[in-house]
């Protein structure tokens, strides 16, 4: 009894409750390591083979690695609520599809890695929420379209974006202009064929720039370049410098990178890959000199038009030089013409109205324009009244009209005799077209003594009906040149261009001497045969025509023949007299009667069962008396 007291006094000792345990974090995922004993938590999943992101990841991870894996798709759900998340690594998987808004709750995360997965593109809300994503890396995918908002949510935050080895063609230029903050820009092994002028100006941070081996043939010039040095290694180099790498190209090495080769560069390994003088050559040993273009020349242009109102009338004009020239219309209002609801403007020269009016008659002027100059040629178009009904099954032998701009128009007897071209130039230079007929003709051109160091002339046509130009290389002291492989009844537009030595560079340049327009004779035109549907139709009568006739003269020999033998087949008629047939009815009589002539016939009776009997008649037999 005295333990009683002291258990009753110990008792306010003992504490009233249970201090609180520790909450327990989330298990690791199977076959991962995670690393929750200490701050930044931590899981980690390389290599784990997993086909999709774990669900029984710690949501308060700083770090998730998921790279080699074979997860094939980013569900909105499975990043949910990891608002802490810092790094996340997806490489090296088989991800083709990115759910909207599945990194939309990583408001948090710095870098994103998704290189070496399977995404063929990227829209607008596939990246929202990552307002502080610093690296974006999305190489070795395989993606061909970039949408134009998808770094919208990241694009004052990025720093480091990589869109190397894919498939790009284009580029949202403007979007990736305003990556303010953009210190590393990989653009390398895409297919990326030019770089609008301008596309860099806005990155002021930007230290390297990767172009390498795509399909550029020229780059254009950039206030960012020429702000900065550029340098082709980065070892050694400013924190200021630019990395510019741009080796792989095609370049085409013309008077438009004449800026880049008298930058100060290091020693790198790009190369021109035209034009042909300096294909292959390293691209920092061409002298600048040697970075030349070509003013435009036009070599062919439409002749005047006359179409009726109402039907569709294609302008054409074809220009050569170096850069290749772009071409556009003026109408005779001196509007610039472009594509509209009632005209086309193609990128080959051709200009096409849909339907034309009586208000488009005039001069059109085609101007084709490249970095060494412009070109103008003039092409007139005459709009007549709508042209009257035309007959179905007309053979007229006329030629086709002026208006069709691909008709092949033989000249008239005038223009077929004249012996001097019109010219295409607007002032003559003397190259004439002195003699031609339906496949040849005869040009000559005056001396060039002014130009010196002439090595060749070179001469340019095509036919108003072929856009395909042709050329042909004549030796220098030649002032004559016969054309022998031309079509008949067709216009030629034809230049003659000087090949000579510029003694102030040494390079070989070309001058017009001058150009001219001539026609071929028209070859004789066959009237148009007969359709096929009336001959067909003549040839089935006049046949029916044949057979009805043999038939009735197949009757009417019958009906001959069988008169001219009395009624009798000619077989019966040639029977011998004394032998007759002599046939008795016996309709219960009891001898044999005399034939007797046969009776006329009768009108027709009802139908009587007779029993002939006949037998030979002759002197043997004669009827027996009464």
């Amino acid at each position: 009894m005295a333990v009683l007291p002291l258990l009753l006094c110990l008792l306010p000792l003992a504490p009233a409750s249970s201090p609180p345990q520790p909450a327990t974090s989330s298990p690791c995922p199977r076959r991962c390591r995670c690393q929750t004993q200490s701050l930044p938590l931590s899981v980690l999943c390389p290599g784990a083979g997993l086909l999709f992101v774990p669900p029984s990841l710690d949501r308060r991870a700083a770090e998730l690695r998921l790279a080699d894996n074979f997860i094939a798709a980013v569900r909105r759900r499975d990043l949910a609520n990891m608002t802490g998340l810092l790094h996340l690594s997806l490489s090296r998987n088989t991800i083709r599809h990115v759910a909207a808004g599945a990194f939309a709750d990583l408001r948090a995360l710095r870098a994103l890695h998704l290189d070496g997965n399977r995404l063929t593109s990227l829209g607008e809300g596939q990246l929202r929420g990552l307002v502080n994503l610093r690296h974006l890396i999305l190489s070795n995918n395989q993606l061909a379209a970039l949408a134009a908002g998808a770094l919208d949510d990241c694009a004052e935050t990025l720093e480091d974006l990589d869109l190397s080895y894919n498939n790009l063609e284009q580029l949202p230029w403007e979007a990736l202009g305003r990556l303010g903050n953009v210190n590393t820009l990989g653009l390398d092994h895409n297919l990326l064929a030019s770089v609008p002028a301008g596309a860099f100006s806005r990155l002021h941070k930007l230290a390297r720039l990767d172009m390498t081996s795509n399909r550029l043939t020229t780059i254009p010039p950039d206030p960012l370049f020429s702000r900065l040095p550029l340098l082709a290694r980065p070892r050694g180099s400013p924190a200021s410098a630019l990395v510019l790498a741009f080796g792989g190209n095609p370049l085409h090495c013309n008077c438009e990178l004449v800026w880049l080769r008298r930058l100060a560069r290091e020693d790198d390994l790009e190369a021109c890959a035209s034009p042909p003088a300096l294909g292959g050559r390293y691209f920092w040993a061409v002298g600048e000199e040697e970075f030349v273009c070509e003013p435009p020349v036009v070599t062919h242009r439409s002749p005047p038009l006359a179409v009726p109102a109402g039907r569709p009338a294609a302008l054409r004009c074809r220009a050569v030089g170096d850069p290749e020239p772009r071409v556009r219309w003026v109408s005779p209002q001196g509007r610039l013409l472009g594509n509209s609801s009632r005209a086309r403007a193609f990128p080959n020269g051709t200009l096409e109205l849909l339907v034309t009016e009586p208000g488009d008659g005039g001069v059109f002027t085609c101007i084709a324009a490249n970095a060494a100059g412009e070109a103008t040629a003039a092409v007139e178009l005459t709009v007549g009244p709508p042209p009257p009904p035309q007959l179905a099954n007309s053979t007229s032998c006329d030629p086709p009209r002026d208006g069709d701009p691909d008709a092949l128009t033989p000249p008239s007897a005038a223009s077929a005799s004249a012996k001097v071209a019109d010219t295409v130039a607007p002032t003559d230079r003397g190259v004439q077209v002195t003699e031609h007929g339906a496949t040849a003709a005869l040009v000559q051109w005056p001396d060039q003594r002014p130009v010196p160091g002439i090595r060749m002339y070179q001469i340019q046509y095509n036919s108003s009906a072929d856009d395909i130009l042709v050329y042909r290389m004549i030796p220098a002291d030649s002032r004559s040149f016969l054309l022998t492989d031309l079509a008949s009844g067709r216009t030629y537009d034809l230049c003659v261009l000087a090949v000579y030595e510029d003694s102030a560079t040494g390079l070989t340049a070309t001058r017009p001497v001058g150009c001219a327009r001539f026609s071929t004779e028209p070859a004789l035109r066959p009237c148009a045969a007969p359709h096929a549907p009336f001959l067909g139709g003549t040839m089935i009568i006049a046949l029916g025509g044949v057979i009805v006739a043999s038939v009735l003269v197949f009757i009417f020999v019958l009906l001959l023949r069988y008169k001219v033998h009395g009624g009798q087949p000619p077989g019966k008629a040639k029977a011998s007299a004394p032998v007759s047939s002599v046939c008795s009815q016996t309709n219960g009589a009891l001898g044999p009667v005399p034939s007797a002539p046969a009776p006329e016939p009768a009108a027709p009776r009802a139908h009587t069962v007779v029993q002939l009997d006949c037998e030979p008649w002759g002197p043997s037999h004669e009827p027996a008396g009464p």
